[in-house]
């Protein structure tokens, strides 16, 4: 059976304690005042790691960066001091594939050099076009020359619009299709809704992250996560899993 994890993003302990208890499978450490991946502080960041249990994966994120490879180097390794499982950059100030490539390769070294244990995550904005950044469907080849382990789609501007309203499920599947033959991870993001589950699912994504559909009034600025409303995205992906049949054994 495929597990499609559940990446759910505080921005501070209480909210990251409702996620635990709500069965999130990571806590997506980030700081939404600051931009669409904005980077939060690392006390926070250590604190929510202490709080998590060694099952629950913890992620943080170093920003929308600009084009500063040294800069992102530089806040990359801070983050991995945290003993967070995964560091994320959003390449945001990035305009061309090597440009792109040159910072992550940079953000990369920087981690792993720290802790090669510690994944990394580029992530790129289906809205790229918005924020004149580089195309979303280059990032799986970004994610793979620098030697990243994860490829991720997001959006950058927090409106009513969401993943789907710039990605058909076609550009979608070639995304993760792309990144999976590269050996990497391919998450999806981007105001999804709990509807949205078994479609990511379907697609064969293997991380579906969401912060608005776990807060109240579905606000990821002004509400806050509970634990109910996380459960809630948790058994909706449950339930899709244990209605996918497994494939019959060959006699």
């Amino acid at each position: 059976m495929i597990k499609l994890k559940l990446l759910i993003s505080p921005m501070n302990e209480a909210e990251a304690a409702e996620a635990i208890v709500g069965g999130a499978d990571i806590i997506d450490v980030k700081n939404p005042l600051e931009g669409a991946l904005g980077a939060n502080f690392p006390w926070v960041i250590k604190r929510v790691r202490e709080l998590a249990p060694a099952n629950v994966e913890v992620s943080c994120t170093i920003g929308d960066v600009p084009n500063l490879p040294g800069t992102a180097a530089l806040a990359a390794v801070g983050a991995a001091t945290t003993g967070v499982n995964y560091v994320k950059a959003g390449l945001c100030g990035l305009k061309t594939l090597e440009e792109a490539v040159h910072l992550m390769q940079n953000v990369v070294r920087a981690v792993k050099e720290f802790d090669s244990s510690i994944k990394v995550v580029v992530a790129g904005y289906a809205d790229a076009e918005r924020v004149g950044a580089i195309d979303p469907l280059l990032v799986p080849e970004v994610a793979f020359k620098a030697k990243a382990d994860v490829a991720m789609i997001d959006t950058a501007v927090k409106d009513c619009k969401r993943l789907f309203d710039f990605l058909t499920r076609e550009q979608i599947k070639r995304f993760i299709g792309v990144a999976h033959n590269y050996n990497l991870e391919a998450a999806l993001a981007g105001s999804l809704r709990k509807e949205d589950l078994p479609i990511v699912y379907a697609l064969g994504a293997d991380v579906a992250g969401l912060r608005g559909a776990a807060c109240t009034q579905n606000d990821r600025v002004n509400g806050r996560i509970t634990r109910a409303k996380v459960q809630e995205l948790v058994e909706t992906v449950r339930r899709v899993e244990a209605q996918v049949m497994p494939e019959p054994k060959e006699f």
